[in-house]
Order: C-alpha cells, then structure tokens, then sequence
C-alpha cells in the first residue's frame, strides 16, 4: 500500500514537471491558472512520496558501504550549492545549461549511494529518472541556448557558505526524524 502511494507521488511529481513539455498546448490552455493546479499536485506528490516513503516496510536490495557516507554528504553538498542561485549569480557554473536538474539527479544518486531498501531505489531511482528525462524534454524543446552573463567568484563563495549551513540544518532535520547523516 504504502510502495504504491510512493510510486503515484513520483509519477505525479513527473507529469507535474514534465506537462508544460508534454502537452504545451494544454498547459496554455489553462493560462494563469494552470499554475495553482500544477502547485496542488505537486504538493499532494510530496505528500504521497512522504508517506509512503515513511510508512514503506520493505527489505534491502543491497547493503550500501560505510564510506558512500561521506561520498553521499560530499555529493549533497555539491548538489546544494547547484540547486542554490550559484549557477546564475555566480562563475564557476554558469556555463551549465541544468545545473538545478543536474544537482537534482546528484542528490538523488548521493542517495541511492547510501540507502539500499526498496523504497529509497523506488524513490530516489524515480527521481533521478525524472530529473534525467526533464533535462532530454527541456533540450529537445529549447534547442537553442546561451549562458547568462558571468557573476563572480566571490558569489560563489558566498553561496557555497551558504550551502554549507543549508546542508547543517537540513542534517539536523534528518537527525531529528530519525535518520543520522553524517556517519
């Protein structure tokens, strides 16, 4: 019950993201509007993910090494600070067409790296699945692209910072459910 309410919470999460690609003309078609629809059923797919993720009794596919610990913490970080404002504001990654996708895909992985039960393959494969297939959907869509203009360094410094104390607090959150991240 509960691997199948995940599931529809990660296909929701996917149809979500991906119907303005998909079906264009629909999404138009519900003009503003179409924006709280697509908010609802995000936030009713996190709420399936969430639940059914917590409520999954299911086995282990594989039993993760100790050190993908500190590879996953490493992986999240990195994935933090491309999902921050860095790659726009910043330099290092403003050349990067996807970096919010891109960090996406590597928090997923950095979890699958580090949880071996069915239930975080399920949700966290289905996850980088969606992040994978949004970027084929976004370049087929929008072939043509051009990188903004460059920021600095030093906002790369100061997103990283921030990155830094986001991934404390978001450990900190984890601990707090029961889930200790750091090793």
């Amino acid at each position: 019950m509960y691997l199948v309410l995940m599931i529809v919470g990660v296909a929701l999460w996917a149809v979500a993201h991906l119907f303005k690609r998909i079906a264009p003309d629909a999404r138009a078609s519900m003009g503003d509007g179409g924006k709280g629809a697509v908010a609802l059923v995000l936030l009713v797919s996190i709420i399936l993910m969430v639940i059914g993720f917590r409520g999954a009794d299911v086995g282990q596919v594989w039993y993760p090494p100790v050190w993908a610990t500190h590879l996953n913490n490493l992986l999240v970080l990195i994935a933090i600070f491309m999902m921050s404002p860095a790659p726009r504001k910043g330099k290092l990654l403003n050349s990067m067409r996807h970096p919010m996708l891109t960090g996406f895909g590597l928090w997923a992985l950095a979890h699958l790296l580090v949880n071996g039960d069915l239930a975080s393959v399920i949700l966290f494969g289905g996850l980088l699945l969606w992040a994978v297939a949004e970027v084929v959907a976004i370049n087929r869509a929008e072939p043509r692209w051009q990188p903004s203009e460059f920021g600095t360094y030093a906002k790369d410094g100061m997103f990283l910072v921030a990155s830094i104390v986001l991934m404390g607090v978001i450990g900190y959150i984890h601990s707090w459910l029961g889930y200790w991240p750091f090793g």
